[in-house]
């Protein structure tokens, strides 16, 4: 099966028909996860179609979308030139970082700082991001309406606990893990989600030195402000 047959032929064209089959065919929405592929793709220089897929069941509950990532959830990706020239299909942010940095043997070092890119990676990827987004639920979203406030400052508690060790951690360091790496493009999202939610003056953002002057590091950055806005939400 060649290239642009297994792209079309795959269930989720049948909602979200590829342009250019012979290219990384990304589907996301710009929460802090989604521009973690969007921002990787950019930075890395790779050619790739977006797809805005929605939040809503409708989008990623829907069986076109199911087909590709069976935990219903932004991102995910199909790579039609994998290794060996097979496609290969993603989910989960995390994994997606990975693959994008080993294709292109850019943004993840080799050798034993491989393994501190990873570590930092995961570290996002099982605190700061969990912890980060119940807060904002706890506080932005529904479970502000939640009387007993006991698991708003569960979550507030911990989000402060990994800042401080962002904040330590970052002293004296340009970036998470040596170079710019993928650590950086998972954590620094995240950072930013906090101005969303409205948490940052309850997590003493203020009282921070590193973290901040950090993502504003980020943020500088051209591939950054691209990816950003990946896929167009709106007109």
């Amino acid at each position: 099966m060649n290239i642009q047959t297994t792209i079309s032929a795959h269930p989720i064209s049948a909602r979200w028909p590829a342009a250019r089959p012979d290219v990384i065919q990304f589907y996301g929405f710009p929460t802090p996860n989604g521009v973690k592929v969007s921002i990787a793709l950019e930075e890395l220089g790779l050619d790739y179609e977006p797809h805005l897929v929605t939040l809503a069941e409708a989008d990623v509950k829907s069986d076109e979308f199911t087909s590709l990532n069976p935990n219903g959830r932004i991102p995910a990706l199909i790579d039609p030139n994998g290794p060996a020239g097979e496609s290969v299909e993603l989910f989960e942010s995390g994994a997606i970082l990975i693959y994008l940095a080993e294709k292109t043997g850019k943004l993840m070092p080799e050798g034993a700082a491989k393994y501190d890119v990873l570590k930092w990676l995961m570290f996002q990827m099982g605190g700061v991001g969990p912890m980060f987004g119940q807060l904002g639920y706890f506080v932005k979203f529904a479970g502000a309406e939640i009387e007993d406030k006991r698991p708003r400052e569960r979550y507030l508690n911990e989000a402060k606990r990994l800042l401080g060790v962002l904040e330590g951690h970052l002293e004296g360091r340009d970036w998470i893990a040596g170079e710019y790496s993928i650590a950086d493009i998972a954590i620094a999202p995240w950072l930013r989600a906090l101005d969303y939610y409205g948490t940052k003056d309850m997590l003493g953002w203020d009282d921070l030195t590193h973290v901040p002057a950090y993502l504003d590091r980020f943020l500088a950055r051209p591939a950054v402000q691209r990816g950003l806005k990946i896929p167009t939400v709106g007109g």
